[in-house]
């Protein structure tokens, strides 16, 4: 018999990103899209954040999607003005994108 050290199990998510780099990187923007989300609940008035259906980072742009035309009208009026929270939460220049996506 061998006597190797116990080595502890690793997880799915790391043995499914060391053979997919693919599985890591849509892995990370679902992290990033629930921080999005989490962030728009504390900045925007509560009526609006049920009618957002995704926010997503794309290069230097932040992307809300909204689930009709009259909300992102909405949307666009409130945010008018105010500057873009970054990953720690606080504002920054970041450009922001308004467009309409139905929830499904």
């Amino acid at each position: 018999m061998s006597s190797k050290p116990f080595r502890s199990p690793d997880s799915v998510k790391a043995v499914l990103g060391r053979s997919t780099p693919t599985l890591t990187r849509v892995s990370e923007q679902a992290t990033r899209q629930t921080f999005w989300k989490q962030c728009s609940r504390q900045h925007l008035p509560s009526e609006l954040t049920p009618r957002l259906s995704g926010v997503v980072e794309r290069d230097d742009t932040m992307v809300i999607f909204t689930e009709s035309a009259a909300w992102s009208a909405r949307l666009r009026y409130v945010m008018q003005g105010t500057a873009a929270p970054d990953q720690t939460g606080t504002a920054h220049n970041q450009q922001v994108s308004v467009r309409v996506m139905p929830k499904a």
